[in-house]
């Protein structure tokens, strides 16, 4: 029976399988364990089961001398210092594949959400402000028939592209570099200039840290809307509340920030025309559940000597 530590609850049945062959201790509050606790847990622990929250450096690795796995509740995995687990022979485990439909439909309830201005009309009714039915009043972008650009055309990018076909959309799509990439991708600055919306689902990389910078926004059309529910850090927030604030582009939606969680003091919630929601691209019921089984999955295998079933660059 090997220790375990889990950084939160987690939604359906899967922790009482880990529970049942391990000895199991979960950090039962809202916020993520300091990195500080965390690190203590750590140390006396032969299993962990994080979240992207959950920083999980050279350092820490180091201080756990029976760290044996590290499942990590995410598809990502850049918190976690891969080269520090590679060198003790620590495996890592990710979630793939259960999220790509979930997120690819906050990409779209998001886009619509923006182009129809569902937010302000929303907040016109509590305010008292639809005073009858007005001709120019929330006027919207068409979604159908228009452009959409995909930054990052693997899973997700592409079940973004399939649900685009319901709306006889022409697909862009470009893998984030300044090349046109293989297979029809294009170059990054031709899509910018040819979409009326463009979507985020590449990595983060050193090479996609602000790949929408003020250079970027320039390039998009003054009608555009970027919507991005990648990573946080893909976009210079500065960069894009200057553009919504100048008009540059129309209008922005994300699920993800940076920092997260996005201060309500912080400047770009005073850019208008701009949507922010908290991280929830994963977050439908099915999906969630499913993450906690892959999760737990590849720490059972991993203390049990086997390879995890999804083991991060085996």
């Amino acid at each position: 029976m090997a220790r375990c530590f889990v950084t939160r609850e987690l939604p359906g049945p899967a922790l009482d399988r880990l529970r049942s062959v391990h000895d199991v201790e979960v950090w039962g509050e809202r916020l993520p364990p300091p990195y500080e606790v965390l690190a203590a847990h750590a140390a006396r622990s032969e299993g962990l089961l994080t979240l992207l929250t959950d920083r999980v450096d050279a350092a820490l690795i180091d201080g756990s001398p029976d760290l044996r796995a590290i499942a990590n509740y995410a598809v990502g995995y850049d918190n976690i210092d891969l080269d520090a687990a590679a060198a003790r022979g620590i495996p890592v485990g990710n979630t793939p594949d259960v999220l790509t439909d979930a997120t690819a439909d906050l990409t779209w309830a998001l886009l619509l959400a923006a182009a129809r201005k569902l937010p302000e009309a929303g907040a016109a009714v509590l305010e008292g402000d639809w005073l009858t039915w007005e001709p120019a009043m929330y006027l919207g972008a068409a979604a159908f028939g228009a452009t959409l650009g995909i930054v990052g055309f693997g899973r997700i990018g592409r079940a973004v592209a399939r649900r685009a076909s319901g709306f006889d959309m022409e697909v862009l799509w470009s893998d984030g570099s300044g090349s046109s990439g293989s297979g029809g991708g294009v170059d990054l600055d031709r899509l910018l200039e040819r979409s009326d919306f463009v979507s985020l689902h590449c990595p983060l990389t050193p090479e996609t840290h602000h790949l929408i910078d003020d250079a970027a926004l320039s390039r998009m059309r003054s009608s555009a809307i970027l919507i991005n529910t990648a990573r946080g850090p893909i976009v210079d927030h500065d960069a894009l509340r200057r553009a919504l604030k100048a008009g540059e582009i129309a209008g922005a939606a994300l699920d993800v920030t940076d920092p997260e969680p996005l201060p309500p003091d912080d400047p770009l919630l005073t850019a208008p025309n701009l949507i922010v929601v908290p991280h929830i691209g994963s977050g439908t019921r099915v999906a969630r559940e499913r993450m906690a089984d892959l999760a737990v999955d590849n720490l059972l295998a991993a203390l049990d000597g086997r390879p995890m079933p999804h083991q991060v660059g085996r």
